[in-house]
């Protein structure tokens, strides 16, 4: 629907505005808040959202929030599939230019730090995935175990093979399959050109009392759990394609609840109970991360979000951005 609000006025270096932060301080209450101010259209920047089909375990916005402003790149992958940090940043950079002509500006909402580092800092410039060399690799490794698709990795591309465990799958298939689309080893491309990304000026909600935080983990863990979690888990796990290892069963929430589900198909209230228990861990852990990374990035704007008005605080630093 045609958005009546006025544009943000931002100085012409920015070229778009973000909210970043750790797992449960309220970026789509901020982003949607902002939304109903000016003319912005949400990019999401969070590797769960793109998954169809996972709704619960990643609090994916409600039918009726997604309604109040355009969203991209949510519900774009199936679950089998793979989506990378370079697909996001050349998606997120087409995204960006069609919200910019359309005379909005791009919001970009989520905590993947990885997806905001791509953007805007530039990716070294890797061949784009073949889901032909993945089908055929991941086959091999499901005849020959992920070890052996390793020792074949340490033979093509040994400094690569060297930092990674013999059954991480996910990155032992990236890096053959790198070196099968292109005859060049994965760790040759580090260090190379990269295509700077846009200018985006960052708010990062950030906490100042972990306890904080905490309490709002656990609390959103257990609106899941109450929303039906393991059920949807249920359902993934019914799914022909879908096991443990792929990225979105690694997702926080879904690899604790499918390896609760491994032990037992009904889960007695005492399994709920740890189930619970290692999501809240596994949630608090990604937080940390989060603002490990968040931490890193000089220039980011940082908003207290346990203490006062957050809107207006951002609304401050929009004002300060316009200069």
């Amino acid at each position: 629907m045609a958005n009546p609000a006025p544009p943000i006025e931002l100085n012409p270096a920015w070229q778009g505005l973000a909210i970043a932060g750790p797992t449960a301080t309220g970026k789509t209450a901020l982003a949607l808040a902002l939304a109903q101010r000016f003319a912005v259209e949400i990019i999401s920047v969070d590797s769960a959202l793109v998954y169809k089909g996972m709704d619960i375990g990643t609090a994916k916005p409600s039918a009726d929030e997604l309604a109040q402003v355009p969203h991209h790149l949510i519900d774009i992958r199936d679950p089998a599939d793979s989506y990378s940090a370079a697909e996001f940043a050349r998606d997120a950079t087409r995204l960006m230019d069609d919200i910019r002509a359309r005379g909005k500006l791009p919001l970009l909402v989520g905590g993947t730090m990885l997806y905001f580092k791509a953007l805007m800092d530039g990716l070294d410039d890797l061949p784009l995935a073949q889901p032909e060399v993945r089908a055929e690799i991941e086959a091999q490794a499901a005849q020959h175990g992920w070890p052996a698709l390793h020792a074949e990795l340490a033979t093509v591309d040994p400094v690569t093979a060297k930092r990674l465990p013999p059954n991480d799958a996910q990155r032992i298939s990236r890096a053959l399959e790198v070196w099968r689309v292109s005859g060049q080893a994965l760790s040759s491309f580090f260090g190379a050109s990269k295509v700077a990304g846009p200018r985006i000026a960052m708010l990062s909600l950030e906490p100042t009392d972990r306890a904080w935080l905490h309490e709002r983990i656990a609390l959103r863990f257990d609106q899941m759990l109450h929303a039906g979690l393991v059920a949807e888990v249920q359902a993934l796990r019914q799914r022909p394609g879908l096991h443990p290892n792929l990225p979105s069963m690694r997702c926080v929430g879904y690899r604790q609840t499918w390896e609760a589900l491994d032990e037992a198909a009904g889960l007695s209230e005492k399994a709920i109970s740890q189930l619970r228990e290692k999501g809240i861990a596994a949630s608090r852990q990604l937080a940390k991360r989060q603002l490990t990374w968040l931490r890193s990035m000089p220039d980011r704007h940082v908003i207290a979000c346990d203490q006062g008005d957050v809107l207006a605080a951002a609304l401050d630093v929009i004002r300060q951005l316009r200069g």
